[in-house]
C-alpha cells in the first residue's frame, strides 16, 4: 500500500495537479491537509472519476483535511479528544485496507507566545493521548500530515537562523520527540537517517529555487507499520510546478 500525504493550500485550486501525481506515483492512499473547502463544496466528482473513495472534514477558506484512497473507507472519526469546544478541523481518521490511517493538520503556532501556540502545544499532547490508544489497543495506526515542526537540525535549511522560530522551537521539537518516544516511528527517518531534504519552502521570495525549505511534513507509524515499511521518499517535482503549493507530497511504501 503507497500512502502520500500532502498539504495542498486549497484543493480547489490544486485538484488536477494532486489527481496527476497521484496516478503517475501510484497513490492507494492519499491524506490531504489545508484543503480550505466546505464539505458541501469539496471536488469529490474529480476524485471518484480518479477512482477514489473520500472522507472529508472541512472549513470553508483555512485548515480542511481528507482521507482519498483506492479501497473502501470505514470507521471515520474525525476531531481529536481532549478539548470539546475545538471544531477546527484538523483531524480525521479511518480504517483503509486494514489499517487505521489519520491525516493531521497540527496548528502552525503563528507567534511564539501567543494563545495560538499554546494551542499548537497542546494539540501535541492531544495527539499523543491518541497514539497511547494506538498502542494499549495494538491498533496498526499511521498518521500522516502537516505537523509544523522540523524535528532537528537536519531538517532546516539554516538552523541557527530558525532557532527558536515557529516549527522550530525547542518546546514544539519536545512535543515531537515525545510522540515518536511513544513507539511511533518517523518514517522518512527510518529509511533517510542522514539525507537533508525539505517538504516545505515559503512562497515568498526564491525559497524553493534556493533550497531555502524546512522538511514539517511527516508519518508516524504504530510499530506493525513501522515493521512493514519498505519506502519513504519525499518528492519536491510538484513544489516547482506553476502555482504549486508550498508544500511537497511525501509519501511510503507499506508492504
Amino acid at each position: 500500500m503507497r500512502v502520500a500525504t500532502w498539504n495542498v493550500n486549497s484543493i480547489r485550486k490544486r485538484q488536477d495537479q494532486v489527481l496527476a501525481w497521484a496516478e503517475k506515483v501510484g497513490i492507494d492512499v492519499l491524506l490531504l491537509q489545508e484543503t480550505k473547502v466546505a464539505d458541501a463544496q469539496f471536488p469529490t466528482a474529480a476524485f471518484e472519476e480518479a477512482g477514489f473513495t473520500l472522507a472529508i472534514f472541512g472549513e470553508a477558506q483555512r485548515n480542511g483535511v481528507a482521507i482519498a484512497a483506492k479501497h473502501a473507507i470505514e470507521d471515520v472519526v474525525i476531531g481529536l479528544d481532549g478539548e470539546a469546544e475545538d471544531l477546527q478541523a484538523r483531524w480525521i481518521e479511518a480504517t483503509v485496507d486494514g489499517a487505521r490511517v489519520a491525516s493531521v493538520y497540527v496548528p502552525n503556532g503563528t507567534t511564539v507566545g501567543s494563545d495560538a501556540f499554546a494551542y499548537k502545544l497542546r494539540y501535541f499532547e492531544r495527539l499523543g493521548a491518541r497514539l497511547d490508544r494506538a498502542l494499549d489497543d495494538k491498533t496498526p495506526l499511521l498518521v500522516g500530515g502537516d505537523y509544523n515542526v522540523a524535528p532537528e537540525p537536519l531538517d532546516v535549511c539554516d538552523p541557527a537562523a530558525w532557532e527558536g522560530g515557529i516549527c522550530f522551537h525547542m518546546d514544539e521539537r519536545r512535543g515531537w520527540r515525545r510522540l515518536v518516544n511513544r513507539g511511533f516511528t518517523d518514517a522518512f527517518r527510518a529509511v533517510h537517517p542522514t539525507e537533508r531534504v525539505y517538504s516545505f519552502w515559503e512562497h515568498r521570495g526564491r525559497a524553493f529555487q534556493t533550497n531555502e525549505g524546512v522538511r514539517i511534513d511527516h508519518f508516524l507509524l504504530a510499530p506493525q507499520l513501522a515493521d512493514r515499511l519498505s519506502d519513504a521518499r519525499i518528492d519536491a517535482g510538484p513544489r516547482g510546478e506553476k502555482e504549486a503549493s508550498d508544500h511537497a507530497p511525501v509519501w511510503v511504501e507499506i508492504t
